[in-house]
């Protein structure tokens, strides 16, 4: 596509798609009000109910507009049975913000809607933030070894928040996604971790290992979800609004919860270094298919 041409479809995809998010986060805000003026639980549950649905819709419409600008479709396999009355850990691999927007349009019709865990400095982000709220999206404060350290009463304490935080999820099926790299895939990042993967960053397994403890009696499954854009590995994001993106898969298997995954991270060595060795064999795996489906 020419220079002149992908400019074009920037200035005009762009504002769409910040219309899209506007209009979704302006109505789910507003329901996210509504619950707090009609503190009934019976209506708190149908606006919930709602709001997951726009979230949803949001999601679609996102993608809708990312595959008619670029002219492709997203390519999705999947490896097991998914279900909208199932709980879900996802776990991915995270190249770039488009992630997120594909993520929320793959559950249309196939999982709940998705959730993530947010800093609390994202609440001040436009619409997001307060979208993000009113579907009860959870914002968290982690504690670093030196907080803990000097303060010892904090050990423990994100747990305990995050599980009163999705106390609520017990009776709706509802997707957590977890970003297991813990920041964007580049190459920059990729040479200065000294990644042993081709196509990965190092997966970070406290914040994975922390989520199972906080909920994983919860979850049915866990998804291990592969995003790729084989031929815009550079500006994934740019590349798509531009109308240069090439090919899009979305590769998820779906794996067991079982008891062996849930246990004290910081506090035993021997779950720690299991539960690490389990998470590295996914990665390395991962990275396998990654190769496979980027040359096919």
């Amino acid at each position: 596509m020419s220079r002149l041409k992908a400019i074009s479809v920037f200035f005009i995809h762009f504002p769409l798609q910040m219309l899209n998010l506007a209009c979704w986060a302006l109505l789910i805000t507003l329901i996210g009000l509504l619950k707090l003026i009609i503190p009934s639980t019976r209506m708190t549950r149908r606006l919930n109910a709602l709001n997951a649905q726009l979230e949803i819709r949001f999601g679609v419409i996102s993608t809708r507009l990312v595959t008619f600008f670029n002219r492709i479709d997203v390519s999705h396999t999947i490896q097991g049975s998914l279900s909208e009355d199932k709980w879900y850990l996802i776990m991915a691999n995270h190249r770039s913000y488009l992630d997120i927007i594909l993520l929320i349009g793959f559950a249309d019709k196939r999982i709940p809607a998705p959730k993530f865990f947010l800093k609390k400095e994202l609440i001040w982000l436009p619409f997001v933030g307060l979208g993000a709220w009113a579907l009860d999206m959870p914002f968290m404060r982690r504690y670093s070894r030196a907080d803990i350290a000097r303060r010892p009463e904090l050990q423990g304490k994100d747990i305990a928040t995050t599980r009163q935080a999705c106390a609520k999820y017990q009776s709706v099926p509802t997707s957590i996604i977890n970003f297991v790299e813990g920041t964007r895939f580049t190459s920059d990042k990729h040479h200065s971790k000294q990644s042993p993967y081709t196509h990965l960053l190092p997966p970070k397994a406290a914040g994975l290992a922390f989520t199972l403890a906080a909920m994983g009696e919860l979850f049915t499954h866990i998804l291990d979800v592969t995003i790729i854009y084989p031929d815009n590995t550079k500006w994934p994001m740019m590349d798509m609004l531009c109308g240069n993106m090439k090919r899009i898969i979305i590769d998820v298997n779906v794996l067991p919860v079982s008891a062996e995954l849930m246990g004290d991270y910081h506090g035993s060595l021997a779950f720690k270094q299991g539960f690490q060795a389990w998470l590295n064999q996914i990665w390395h795996d991962k990275d396998k298919r990654i190769s496979q489906l980027v040359s096919d």
